[in-house]
């Protein structure tokens, strides 16, 4: 079977691979000249399952408001005549129960874990290197009311098996030694053993490479205008360059751009782009940097070493589409790394980046089979997209090919929005 993948991003690669291995023959169609070069580029490098929790929860839009008011915020809200971005923001603050979060988390956790475990396969598999770690993450608290919460997050890990340690600064310090030069900042935090870092660009670019190997096209520099529909089927992609480019299915896997694609075939996905930003900085001190990835819960940023470098990510803004480096989500990251590990690297000479998380108002991504017979989606992974991206790739394999997964992955698709209320 010729599957043709929308989107060359990790999440767009991974499922190309899994295809690949199934036996079909893959043509992935991206408008960029390479692998990996939009949200992918530079992201926080975290693969955190442990980590694994959607935005809206109890309690959330109190803190949304109290948010808005500081001045190194994590969140940024633009104001917006975009009808979209209101009608997602409701949708996502009716996910804010107690019933919807502990539903939805399940779910993420479910594919994060599987995803993390089909990566260590993967690894062994083909030898790819991609500066990743093995040693875990940190959520780390500046204040005792958010170490008191910390039972918020670690009963459904409970549930799902995830192994994790609540730590005082002592063991703070343990896990990562070079925070024993600011241990004033925290009182405490949230070890997960099991997570990884890792550069998720150099990842795809390697993971496009074994792609090719296996047989798979690239038709790189190739934008997608527009979808042709037969019936119940899709019959080509129509490109910018007026051709139609014709397979026996098709994934969208175009992350924020996706439900542009699809929204005239009567197919509407609860996805919007949140804007997340950046740094990347050469490691100055070795000893003084992080040994794998803090998360500073204050200010929702992650700190990760990655080889020689350091990459500071984080925040979320919605400003649609616009991807205008702003000076102000730059000083957020500083702050957070001069607080932290203040010798690790060289801010005058980092990189400031930013890019589109593709977010559906409930966190899951949306992940399988749509109304159409041979059209699938893979996309709305949000700030996850490196952490599930193997996993949803070798799940959508599965489903394309019409194996059983290996997770159930109803509750993943587009319909899981149609048979349950808004707050799903």
């Amino acid at each position: 079977m010729h599957v043709i993948i929308l989107g060359g991003g990790v999440v767009g690669i991974t499922s190309a691979y899994y295809l690949a291995k199934a036996g079909h023959q893959v043509t992935v169609v991206e408008r960029q000249p390479g692998a990996g070069l939009e949200t992918s580029f530079a992201n926080a490098g975290q693969v955190s399952p442990g980590y694994s929790a959607p935005w809206a929860a109890p309690g959330i839009p109190v803190k949304a408001l109290k948010w808005l008011m500081m001045r190194h915020r994590p969140l940024v809200l633009w104001p917006s005549v975009e009808p979209r971005l209101y009608g997602w923001l409701a949708r996502m603050l009716a996910n804010c129960t107690e019933e919807a979060y502990q539903r939805n988390k399940g779910r993420m956790v479910r594919l994060a874990e599987y995803s993390r475990d089909v990566l260590r396969d993967l690894r062994g598999e083909t030898g790819i290197a991609y500066d990743h770690r093995e040693q875990g993450t940190l959520q780390l608290f500046r204040t005792q009311k958010q170490l008191d919460h910390v039972g918020d997050d670690t009963r459904i890990l409970d549930v799902y098996g995830v192994p994790y340690g609540v730590l005082d600064p002592a063991g703070c310090v343990a896990a990562e030694p070079a925070l024993a030069r600011v241990t004033g900042t925290f009182v405490g935090g949230l070890r997960l053993p099991g997570d990884e870092t890792g550069d998720a660009h150099l990842f795809t670019q390697r993971l496009a490479a074994l792609c090719a190997e296996l047989g798979v096209v690239f038709r790189y520099g190739t934008a997608i205008t527009g979808l042709r529909r037969d019936g119940d089927r899709i019959a080509g992609v129509i490109t910018g360059q007026g051709e139609t480019l014709a397979a026996d299915a098709y994934v969208a896997a175009m992350g924020s751009y996706t439900p542009a694609l699809l929204r005239p075939l009567g197919i509407h996905l609860p996805v919007y782009p949140v804007k997340g930003y950046s740094l990347t900085l050469p490691v100055t001190n070795p000893e003084a940097a992080p040994v794998s990835t803090v998360m500073d819960e204050t200010y929702k940023v992650a700190i990760t070493r990655l080889g020689d470098r350091i990459r500071v990510g984080g925040t979320a803004e919605l400003a649609g589409f616009s991807q205008i480096l702003r000076l102000p989500r730059r000083e957020t990251l500083a702050r957070s790394l001069g607080d932290l590990f203040p010798a690790g690297g060289d801010v005058a000479q980092a990189r400031f980046w930013t890019g589109l998380r593709p977010m559906t108002p409930d966190g899951t991504p949306i992940v399988g089979a749509t109304c159409l017979s041979n059209l699938f989606t893979n996309t709305g992974h949000g700030t996850l997209g490196w952490t599930m991206a193997c996993g949803s790739g070798r799940l959508l394999a599965d489903l394309v090919s019409g194996r059983t997964p290996e997770i159930p992955s109803q509750d993943l698709a587009v319909s899981r929005y149609a048979r349950v209320s808004a707050s799903a």
